[in-house]
């Protein structure tokens, strides 16, 4: 019996033990907490899980034990769902209160890049981004150099041009241009090495040719489907020794010596320029990536399609970006034919007259398409056919009656026919 006694006693003291345990933390929830800075920002990336999160706010002192608050919200349901962005914490704040700070929601700026962005765009992006103090277009431009970022993986790299993953980066407060390029490059390692990594060493090619292929993908091929298409045709073209003659590495090159003219046109002069990246004039791949793949265009870059395709072409009856592909040059003389004949017909076509719309009824309006910064050329016409397709823009040559003010010509026709009139008429008389 004196045994037991002593054993329920020990029970009861480790119970009540507990009890004042987990009373004390809970109260620990509620009790604000003083962090090492007044306000402490902290952006939540995309995809972030809410583990990610609690990880985030233990590392800046927002919160200091992670564990009874995981228990807390586990055991009530009320985690909650967390929005990519920035969220500020002012001290002093308990645990509890830091998670109502994330239900309430993300505010901050961002700068978003897109698939096919080069290091140009996506410096002028970060310029149109205030809180980070860029002056102009160009100032990031050095940061997007820094090639220290990967030169571990790739040390052909003369830049950080396909590194730089497209993806929507949230600004936090003070954040340097330069955090913001190391965030855009952490976030291709982190793509690269969860989906790509292991399948580019196991078919033996380098980071580098795969970046520089899926770069050229991503500017050909708006389709996703279409990408392992567009990769056959590079490496088709590669291991025939043939041209690549795509236009995003000639507009790529303009655009590295300051002469592209952002009208959508590919003139002589970009043709004919001497640059490493025109591939109408050197054979194999560019040195280097023309722009930022997502991660389709990088997956195609590793698992083309096997087909014996050569040349692809706009589909003019699929207004989707679609093309159509070829094997042989004669099949692609009369692919290029049918889109010429298209565009003639579209050319030449009367505008359709838009319908009236009732005063009573409201329109939205559709929101404007964005069109890429070039017209993406069928690969590799003969450099001949090139030339002469390419409509070098002049202006219209003036004749003489263009030249003489419209209202100086008048004046003189009038004249004449006046003198005119005033001859008949005395005639008549004498007669």
């Amino acid at each position: 019996m004196t045994f037991l006694r002593v054993a329920l006693a020990i029970l009861l003291v480790c119970f009540l033990s507990a009890g004042f345990f987990l009373y004390g933390k809970y109260q620990s929830l509620t009790e604000p907490h003083q962090m090492r800075q007044p306000v402490v920002s902290i952006a939540i990336p995309r995809g972030a899980t809410f583990e990610d999160t609690l990880a985030l706010l233990s590392s800046a002192d927002v919160i200091t034990d992670i564990l009874p608050l995981r228990v807390y919200l586990k055991v009530t349901g009320s985690t909650p769902i967390v929005q990519a962005g920035n969220y500020k914490f002012t001290s002093p704040l308990s645990p509890l209160g830091a998670i109502d700070v994330l239900r309430g929601g993300a505010h901050s700026d961002k700068v978003t890049i897109l698939e096919g962005w080069n290091r140009f765009d996506i410096a002028k992006a970060m310029r149109a981004v205030p809180a980070l103090k860029l002056r102009t277009d160009t100032e990031a431009l050095p940061l997007l150099s820094d090639v220290s970022l990967i030169s571990d993986i790739d040390p052909l790299a003369k830049n950080l041009e396909g590194y730089l993953y497209p993806d929507t980066y949230f600004i936090v407060e003070q954040m340097t241009p330069k955090e913001v390029v190391k965030g855009m490059v952490t976030r291709f390692r982190k793509v690269w090495k969860e989906h790509l990594a292991k399948l580019a060493y196991d078919r033996k090619v380098s980071i580098h040719e795969v970046v520089t292929v899926a770069s050229i993908i991503e500017t050909e091929a708006k389709l996703e489907s279409e990408r392992p298409k567009v990769a056959s045709v590079i490496y088709n073209r590669l291991s025939k020794g043939m041209p690549l003659g795509v236009d995003s590495t000639i507009v790529y090159a303009a655009k590295i010596e300051g002469k592209w003219r952002n009208d959508g046109k590919v003139y002589q002069s970009d043709i004919d320029r001497r640059s490493p990246y025109n591939t109408r004039i050197f054979k194999g791949l560019p040195p280097g990536p023309v722009g930022s793949p997502g991660l389709s265009s990088l997956k195609a870059a590793l698992n083309p399609e096997h087909t014996t395709y050569l040349y692809y072409v706009r589909n003019p009856y699929q207004n989707n970006g679609a093309h159509n592909f070829y094997s042989s040059a004669a099949e692609f003389e009369n692919g290029v034919t049918m889109l010429r004949n298209w565009e003639k017909k579209q050319a030449s076509a009367p505008a359709p007259v838009p319908a009236p719309v009732p005063t009573s009824v409201a329109v939205p309006v559709s929101p404007l398409k964005t069109s890429p910064s070039y017209t993406a050329n069928p690969m590799n016409v003969p450099v001949k056919s090139q030339v002469n397709a390419q409509v070098k823009a002049k202006p219209a040559k003036q004749t003489i009656a263009q030249k003489q003010p419209a209202s100086k010509k008048t004046a003189k026709s009038q004249k004449r026919s006046s003198s005119r009139t005033k001859q008949v008429t005395k005639r008549k008389r004498r007669h």
